[in-house]
This record gives structure tokens, C-alpha cells and sequence, in this order.
């Protein structure tokens, strides 16, 4: 489901979000963890992300019921086209 608007926001912390390497700021990613990560990916670019345009946070199919920060960034990217 689409996290309404006064969702949680996910945490760094919370299991699936550690397994996938999420973090609330992409430049804080570790690239030699995540090697494929690139400069720019950000959850705002996903496909799996789910906001208006300019929303510092929506939605994410990945954390049901919780909210990502647009510039967060976890081992699910996946680029919009």
C-alpha cells in the first residue's frame, strides 16, 4: 500500500532497510559495499518510489506503510526510464 503522508519515515536501523544497505542521505552510501551505487542515484529517481515531484519524502514499494527520504538511496535502485 501507499504510505499516507504522515507515515514513519524508514530508519537506517530497521532490518530490511540495513540488508539493503538504505541510507537517508545517498552521499553517505558506502560504495565499496555497494560498488554499483553512482553518484546521483537517489531514491527520488526510482522507479519503486512513490511522491510528488519535489517531495523531501513519499512512499516506497520496498518499505510498505513507511516513508523514504527522496535523497536516500538503498540496494533496490532501480532507475526510472
Amino acid at each position: 500500500g501507499i504510505a499516507k503522508a504522515d507515515a514513519p519515515m524508514v530508519q537506517e536501523t530497521d532490518s530490511q532497510a540495513a540488508s539493503l544497505g538504505y541510507k537517508a542521505d545517498a552521499a553517505k552510501v558506502d560504495k565499496v559495499k555497494y560498488p554499483r551505487f553512482a553518484t546521483g542515484q537517489q531514491c527520488s529517481s526510482c522507479t519503486l518510489y512513490q511522491a510528488k515531484a519535489g517531495a523531501q519524502s513519499g512512499a516506497c514499494s520496498i518499505f510498505p506503510g513507511k516513508q523514504v527520504a527522496a535523497k536516500a538511496w538503498c540496494s533496490a535502485y532501480n532507475k526510472k526510464a
